[in-house]
């Protein structure tokens, strides 16, 4: 009769949910990280789009129009909205086209740490002791430097330019990148389907790349994220020392460093460009929280 009641019974709904449903489902918790990613998009579409929607170009000037004030203030007028600063440039329009350079610095320096981070730290564990030790100690001597000034000294060695700011920036986060490769990738060897997979015959670089390298991406992730606006920032501290990207570039820092003289009489030229940076570094890392704890179990909500 069991038998019979199974066979005539409807089937059961399968619950599986794809890993990429689940992830949402879990970022989207955090409701600072969904506003977060919301203004990290918009931000990012302001930049692929800038040469449509800035009102002129960056470095576009109009001798009639200095130091004009934002729209809302006295002084202030229409046809700039944000004003302009000491040379006449309109601020709204350097602040588009300054999003897209920040963000290109910040994406920069987390694709190249990303890759030559996983490559030194695999290779730490898969080439011997002796190349481990170099490494790591070359990584400890890095980071025994402060960040900012380790960047001012290669930038110093290297010349101020947009390019040295990458290299720079590079070089101080590197480090994370490695130290982070290396120790999940040891706790990786330890567990039986490493094991497994080197009785069955798997190659060394292919043990590391396809076997090993898959399980560590989670924390790799959640710092390449969070590495963004700490590359951002520095570079923005580089362009405000005149070591980063240099005039007329329309990027944050820089536009910093020209407004210094003009920040008693003039706050906005300092005002609006550390807005920017403060508005995007805290939304980028409003969304490395949740996409931390969306890839970390243990930090999940309940």
């Amino acid at each position: 009769m069991a038998d019979v009641v199974a066979q005539v019974s409807p089937p059961t709904v399968s619950q599986d949910v794809s890993p990429l449903r689940a992830f949402w489902d879990a970022f989207k918790e955090n409701r600072g990280a969904v506003a977060g990613l919301f203004v990290v998009l918009l931000i990012v579409v302001i930049a692929i789009v800038a040469d449509l929607i800035a009102p002129y170009g960056p470095n576009e000037q109009f001798r009639d129009a200095v130091r004009v004030a934002p729209m809302w203030t006295d002084g202030g007028s229409g046809r700039f909205i944000l004003g302009t600063d000491g040379l006449g440039r309109d601020m709204l329009s350097r602040l588009i086209h300054g999003a897209r350079i920040s963000l290109f610095i910040g994406a920069a320096v987390m694709g190249v740490s990303f890759i030559i981070g996983v490559l030194l730290g695999l290779a730490c564990v898969s080439l011997g002791n002796t190349v481990d030790v170099v490494v790591t100690r070359l990584m400890d001597l890095i980071m025994a430097v402060p960040s900012l000034v380790l960047a001012i000294l290669v930038v110093a060695v290297l010349g101020p330019s947009l390019t040295n700011t990458i290299v720079a920036v590079t070089i101080v986060y590197l480090p994370r990148y490695v130290r982070l490769v290396r120790a999940s990738a040891f706790t990786e060897l330890s567990k039986d389907y490493v094991t497994a997979a080197r009785v069955a015959g798997v190659g060394p670089w292919r043990l590391m790349f396809t076997t090993v390298l898959p399980n560590c991406l989670s924390p790799l992730i959640v710092q390449a994220a969070l590495g963004v606006s700490d590359a951002i920032l520095e570079a923005a501290a580089l362009g405000f020392l005149g070591l980063g990207a240099q005039p007329p570039t329309a990027e944050w820092g820089t536009m910093l460093a020209d407004a210094r003289e003009f920040i008693r009489s003039n706050p906005w030229l300092v005002t609006l460009p550390g807005v920017a940076i403060l508005i995007t570094v805290v939304s980028i890392n409003l969304a490395g929280d949740g996409l931390r704890d969306a890839l970390d179990p243990k930090m999940r909500r309940s």
